[in-house]
C-alpha cells in the first residue's frame, strides 16, 4: 500500500499514468474475487475444514509478490535520491519512456531530488504552509474512501445478505457477483481515466454510489423492518443496487483514492505524505470494521443513509478543492496548486524557492 502506487506513478508516462496506477486496484479486485470464489467453493466441503484451504491459499499471491519484487528495477527518482550515477538514472528514464528525448523530464527529476536532499525531517516539512494542500489530501482522501461504506460491503456482504433473508451459500454467491462487478468496472476505469480525467470519474462515481445507497436504505426500511427478511424480488433488487454502488466505487474512489494521492506529492515529502495516507486509510478500515455490526444493529436501514451522506460530502469536497491532475508530470504537479482558487494562497509563497533550485540545477548541468 505504501510503495506500489508511488512506484507505478513514478514509472508511468504522464499520458498513461492513470491506467498504469489503476492496475494496482485491478489486482486488488482480482484478489478479492479469487478469495470469494475460494470461500464459496470451500464452504461446501464436508466436515467443516474447508476454511484451512481458504486461509492457506493466501500464501500463493504472497509468494508471487515476494519473488516478483526481486526483479523490479528502481525508478529514476529512487536512483537519483540514493546517490547512484546520474547517467544510470537517465538511462533508466530513457528505457521506460522508450525515447531519448527526456531532457526536460530529467531536469525536473534532478531539481526535485536536489530539493529532497535538503529536507531532513519530511514529517515536519509537510506541516509547512506551502504543503497544506498535500497534507489535507493525504488525510481527507483515505478518510473519504473508507466512509463511502465500501468495506461494509467487502467485509460483511455475506452477513448483510443473511440478515435480509438469504442462506449461507446464497450470500456467498452474492458476494462473488459483487466482486465480479467490481473487477469489470475497475477495468473500465483503467480505460477511461486518462481520457475523462480524475474529477469527472469522481463525480460519476459519487452519483452511482449516492443513489443506490439511498434506495437500499429506503427498501430495507420499508420492507425489512426490525424482523424477518425480504422477499426474493426485493432481495434481488437490493443485490442489483449494491452492484451499481460497487460499480460506482470501482470506477472512482476505489482506484482514484490511490492514484491521486500517489501523483500529487512532491519528492521531498512524498514518502511522508504517502505514509500518512496509508496510516489514515488503515485506521478507518479498522474503525469501520469494528463498528459496523453495532451500527447495523442500532441504525438498521439508516446506516445506508449515513454512508450516503458522506458520499455527498466527499463529492462536494472534490468539486471544490481537488484540481485536475490528468496529463501533468508528477514533478510539475505543484503548478496545479498555484493556479487553484483556494490553495494558491498557501503554496505561492514557496514558488521563488523552487525556481531558485531549478536555476541552480540548470547552471550545474550546463557547466558539466
Amino acid at each position: 500500500m505504501q510503495s506500489v502506487p508511488l512506484y507505478l506513478s513514478e514509472m508511468a508516462p504522464p499520458k498513461y499514468r492513470g491506467a498504469f496506477n489503476i492496475g494496482f486496484q485491478l489486482c486488488v479486485s482480482i484478489g478479492g474475487l479469487s478469495a470469494f470464489l475460494i470461500n464459496y467453493g470451500t464452504e461446501k466441503i464436508a466436515g467443516g475444514w474447508g476454511w484451512r484451504i481458504s486461509l492457506s491459499m493466501a500464501a500463493v499471491p504472497a509468494s508471487i509478490l515476494t519473488v516478483g519484487g526481486i526483479f523490479l528495477p528502481e525508478t529514476p527518482n529512487s536512483l537519483i535520491q540514493h546517490g547512484h550515477d546520474i547517467q544510470t538514472a537517465k538511462t533508466m528514464l530513457k528505457r521506460i519512456r522508450g525515447t531519448d528525448d527526456v531532457e526536460a523530464e530529467f531536469t525536473d527529476l534532478l531539481t526535485a531530488s536536489e530539493a529532497s536532499r535538503k529536507v531532513e525531517r519530511p514529517f515536519r516539512k509537510i506541516l509547512e504552509r506551502k504543503y497544506r494542500p498535500q497534507l489535507v489530501m493525504s488525510i481527507a482522501i483515505p478518510f473519504f474512501q473508507q466512509v463511502t461504506g465500501i468495506n461494509v460491503i467487502a467485509f460483511y456482504a455475506p452477513i448483510l445478505f443473511r440478515t435480509i433473508g438469504s442462506g449461507v451459500s446464497d450470500s456467498l454467491l452474492s458476494s462473488v457477483i459483487i466482486a465480479v462487478v467490481g473487477t469489470i468496472t475497475t477495468v473500465l476505469s483503467m480505460a477511461i481515466v486518462d481520457k475523462l480525467g480524475r474529477r469527472a470519474l469522481f463525480h460519476i462515481g459519487g452519483v452511482l454510489m449516492f443513489v443506490p445507497q439511498v434506495m437500499i436504505g429506503g427498501v430495507m426500511a420499508a420492507k425489512l423492518g426490525d424482523r424477518g427478511g425480504l422477499s426474493e424480488g426485493y432481495s434481488v433488487l437490493v443485490l442489483i443496487l449494491i452492484c451499481v454502488y460497487v460499480a460506482g466505487f470501482s470506477v472512482s474512489w476505489g482506484p482514484l483514492g490511490w492514484l491521486v494521492t500517489s501523483e500529487i506529492f512532491p519528492l521531498e515529502i512524498r514518502s511522508a505524505a504517502q505514509s500518512i495516507n496509508v496510516a489514515v486509510g488503515f485506521f478507518f478500515i479498522f474503525a469501520v470494521a469494528q463498528t459496523f455490526l453495532a451500527m447495523l444493529c442500532r441504525m438498521k436501514a439508516a446506516i445506508f443513509f449515513f454512508f450516503a451522506a458522506w458520499v455527498a460530502v466527499m463529492s462536494g469536497f472534490v468539486y471544490v478543492l481537488l484540481p485536475e491532475t490528468k496529463d501533468i508530470p508528477i514533478e510539475k504537479m505543484d503548478a496545479i496548486w498555484r493556479k487553484h482558487w483556494f490553495w494558491k494562497r498557501y503554496v505561492n509563497g514557496g514558488e521563488n524557492e523552487c525556481e531558485g533550485i531549478k536555476i541552480e540545477m540548470k547552471k550545474t548541468m550546463t557547466s558539466s
